[in-house]
């Protein structure tokens, strides 16, 4: 598997890179594990997501805060400094658990917990459909999108994040896991006390990432995000 750290200038073509990357292992048959850190705050909401729903766009107006869409489900996220973002484009094949979403989510956390267990005085859990957790602590969400050969599966895990600007930004999500009990963000959300590069090793180390990806494809970033995730057509579609 080919690695990429890489964090462009804006939230558009940190979007666009995820979705370039996927449709380039698509087309090449190659697979690609990615780490981005962003610079500034912004919104992601997942691709059925309604922003009047799950976002409080007067307080992101407000703060200055843009809202992005992503081509994954799952729900709403805040971005910013402190988050570490992973990417993962893996190749399906029929007869491994990721012929399926929930045994995608299964192999994929499974193999980011034990990556982070021996970091950590206690190891992480996977709770819900997609979230891992210390205790009943949420510092991970995860979402995948999929195509015919391909999936990707990305996600953040908070390390330094400003955690009481969720609660300004967004309200509870109108789709909770059984285990948050309608607990607001600051009850449900933590940071890993681990430092970033600790974690990119680990989790290069884990998917085998030993290579760097050479060919970034970046004239598709620049396409998909002048094309696609600046417009307003696309970002407040629901």
């Amino acid at each position: 598997m080919k690695h990429l750290d890489l964090t462009l200038p804006t939230p558009a073509e940190n979007l666009a890179c995820d979705e370039a990357l996927f449709d380039w292992c698509e087309e090449s048959g190659g697979e690609v594990l990615r780490f981005w850190e962003p610079r500034d705050h912004f919104v992601v909401v997942g691709y059925a997501n309604r922003v009047a729903r799950e976002v409080n766009a007067e307080a992101c107006a407000a703060r200055g805060v843009p809202i992005f869409r992503r081509v994954s489900g799952g729900g709403t996220v805040l971005q910013g400094p402190g988050c570490l973002n992973y990417s993962v484009v893996l190749k399906i094949t029929e007869a491994s658990p990721l012929a399926g979403i929930s045994g995608t989510n299964r192999l994929v956390l499974g193999k980011i917990q034990r990556a982070l267990a021996p970091l950590l005085k206690t190891p992480p859990a996977i709770r819900g459909a997609s979230d891992l957790c210390l205790g009943a602590l949420k510092f991970s969400g995860n979402a995948q999108r999929r195509k015919r050969t391909h999936l990707l599966f990305h996600g953040t895990l908070l390390l330094d994040f400003d955690l009481p600007l969720i609660s300004a930004l967004l309200p509870l999500p109108s789709k909770q896991p059984d285990y948050r009990g309608n607990r607001g963000h600051g009850e449900f959300l933590t940071n890993l006390p681990l430092a970033a590069s600790a974690v990119k090793a680990e989790l290069c180390r884990a998917w085998s990432a030993d290579a760097p990806l050479e060919a970034v494809p970046l004239e598709r970033i620049q396409k998909l995000a002048a094309e696609k995730y600046s417009r307003p057509e696309w970002n407040l579609k629901f």
